[in-house]
């Protein structure tokens, strides 16, 4: 089965006698590896090679893992489907004719197809658990400062962060501890406490376990997505956990607040490619001005321009207050939202993606529709808390995701109640 999950193909072996000895790991193409080409699924960087490892690709290495390769992405990690890709599209391995979402689309493929035992994504707005929950996969995306982002292509910096896709809640939280921890390269790092063996929190205990269901993310989703999400809770409860309704009014904004954030973000962050710093050149001999223009419509991807053309607008005189101080104050009053409803509950569920993965090419046609089904996830970026996406069942033998959202650094919360549906 070709899934064209990875861009480059390694086996870089690490002599190494640690906890992932044996395992072999697909990288993310944003994420850089010494000597291995790190093209974040775009022509613009193609050709290029990174001099030095991301802090998460030394720990693998040091940890015995086996690099496997690079896998595919949207273009600098800007889609939900990995149809954005220069590299062309990734398929899902339960259906090649449907996407295996994105933005992390090659790497959730590669080990559900059996390519990786474990796999390393981003999650900057759901890129993580959106693939996992369409493949049928487990992915975390962990509190924003637990794992070092040095060495990840940034598309925007205040909201993502690096973690796991794996077969299982308990693989997936071996690899987090692996990969978790503060780093000196990396400020926005934090200290989450001495004991990061996050697997052995996979105990599947929930009894007395408090779960918040905010039903304004539930209103959006397809009922059958609606049907296996209620199984889940059942599930949860047979074991022992309590279930109670929690309110979340201003994620009525949350879609609209994070794209204008990310996109402001993501055109700062890629000015760089311009075909002299970085970057392909256009070819052209013109002015400054118009070889920078050239190099950028020939490198960059319908999306990416889309995005940043949007972001710079919100950037731009006169309408920065209207547009991106409005969204950073939208997400601040999610994040009391937040911090309200886990004052009720330990933990917090709902569907991770609202609809069943679409065909290839369907949502190409309606990228705002592309925007709306991050719908679920989008919230928990904008908050920088942990939520991880586990196989809940299938409808029309196609999976479904249950996510669990945690309060910050409360990993080991999400990783037990994770572990109690599987």
């Amino acid at each position: 089965m070709s899934l064209n999950a990875f861009i480059t193909r390694t086996e870089i072996e690490s002599e190494a006698a640690g906890p992932l000895a044996g395992q072999r790991i697909a990288v993310k193409d944003n994420i850089s590896t010494e000597g291995i080409r790190t093209t974040c699924g775009s022509e613009m960087l193609e050709e290029y090679v990174p001099p030095y490892d991301a802090t998460v690709v030394s720990k693998l290495k040091d940890a015995g893992a086996t690099i496997v390769g690079k896998t595919n992405m949207d273009e600098f990690g800007m889609g939900t489907t990995t149809e954005t890709s220069a590299f062309g599209p990734t398929k899902n391995p339960v259906d090649e004719d449907r996407v295996p979402g994105g933005s992390s689309g090659g790497s959730a493929a590669a080990v559900k197809n059996g390519e990786a035992d474990l796999a390393l994504g981003t999650d900057t707005g759901g890129s993580i658990r959106c693939p996992a929950a369409f493949t049928g996969t487990v992915g975390i995306k962990p509190t924003y400062g637990l794992v070092s982002r040095y060495g990840l292509v940034a598309y925007a910096n205040s909201l993502e962060q690096i973690g796991p896709i794996a077969p299982s809640v308990e693989e997936a939280a071996d690899l987090l501890s692996v990969i978790a921890g503060p780093d000196e390269h990396d400020g926005t790092t934090r200290e989450a406490g001495k004991d990061m063996n996050y697997a052995a929190a996979a105990d599947g205990d929930v009894d007395g376990l408090r779960i918040g269901i905010p039903t304004e993310l539930l209103e959006g989703s397809d009922p059958v997505v609606r049907k296996r999400f209620e199984v889940g809770l059942e599930q949860l409860r047979e074991q022992g956990a309590e279930t109670v309704e929690v309110e979340l009014p201003s994620v009525e904004y949350a879609v609209a607040a994070y794209y204008v954030i990310a996109m402001s973000e993501a055109s700062s962050n890629l000015a760089r490619f311009d075909g002299v710093r970085f970057g392909t050149a256009g070819g052209f001999d013109g002015d400054w001005n118009e070889s920078f223009a050239a190099a950028r419509s020939a490198g960059f991807g319908e999306e990416v321009i889309r995005r940043i053309l949007l972001g710079t607008f919100a950037l731009s005189e006169g309408y920065h207050d209207k547009y991106y101080k409005q969204a950073q104050e939208a997400r601040s009053w999610v994040k009391q939202d937040f911090d309200a409803a886990f004052e009720e509950a330990d933990v917090l569920a709902t569907p991770t993606m609202p609809v069943l993965p679409p065909k290839l090419g369907e949502s190409l046609e309606d990228p705002l529709q592309m925007y709306l089904i991050d719908a679920n996830t989008v919230p928990v970026n904008l908050a920088n808390l942990p939520a991880i996406s586990v196989p809940v069942g299938e409808t029309d033998s196609l999976p479904v995701g249950f996510q669990l959202i945690g309060p910050a650094f409360g990993e080991k919360q999400i990783i037990r109640a994770g572990s109690a549906l599987e």
